[in-house]
């Protein structure tokens, strides 16, 4: 990880998240019918409440003490249950096919951007679409250098995008996301209703 990220407003949720690959990892693995920086928070709240952060720690936690972790007021997301299960889910992949270590998703043998792709396509909840978003923050914020990265992360690898949390640096640009977003939303939803 190369530079300090700012996607929570909260320096240490912000600070793990920059030096901790799995961090980075689990915060998109919620980063889905919450706010953003609800999701990307969500890590340092296991953190704090676990004790220890690594996955082969959140793997083998008993999964109906990981549930209670992640419902904890505040909750790591509005669906406790259904991400703590994906959350260790995410963790066991790592346990078994990255020796534990998620930097190795995007490090191990000097990966190509499809490479990554594919390998982040394989996550239990990592559709494309999250996939993609996840390494354009790699290349966009974390040093991530593997030939073909943009073209593999398609419209979200794009500079000036403004079209996910790869592009948030500061509260200027997460406006900018925010407005990208929404201007999406509504075309997408008035190309339906044609």
């Amino acid at each position: 990880m190369t530079r300090q990220l700012h996607l929570t407003g909260d320096p240490d949720a912000d600070r793990l998240l920059s030096e901790d690959p799995l961090a980075l990892l689990l915060g998109m693995v919620l980063d889905q019918q919450v706010p953003m920086e609800t999701a990307f928070s969500g890590p340092l709240k296991i953190k704090d409440r676990l004790g220890a952060f690594d996955a082969a720690t959140i793997a083998g936690c008993d999964p109906e003490r990981f549930v209670e972790v992640c419902k904890q007021p505040p909750a790591v997301h509005r669906f406790p249950g259904s991400m703590a299960a994906r959350i260790q889910a995410v963790c066991a992949a790592i346990v078994a096919d990255w020796d534990g270590d998620a930097a190795a998703i995007w490090t191990k043998g000097d990966p190509d951007g499809r490479e990554v792709l594919r390998r982040l396509g394989t996550l239990p909840g990592f559709g494309e679409q999250k996939a993609r978003i996840f390494l354009a923050l790699l290349g966009k914020q974390c040093g991530f250098t593997g030939t073909g990265w943009r073209e593999a992360a398609g419209r979200y690898g794009e500079d000036g995008a403004f079209a996910s949390v790869a592009d948030i640096v500061d509260a200027e640009s997460l406006a900018r996301v925010r407005e990208s977003k929404r201007a999406a939303k509504a075309a997408a939803k008035a190309a339906g209703g044609r």
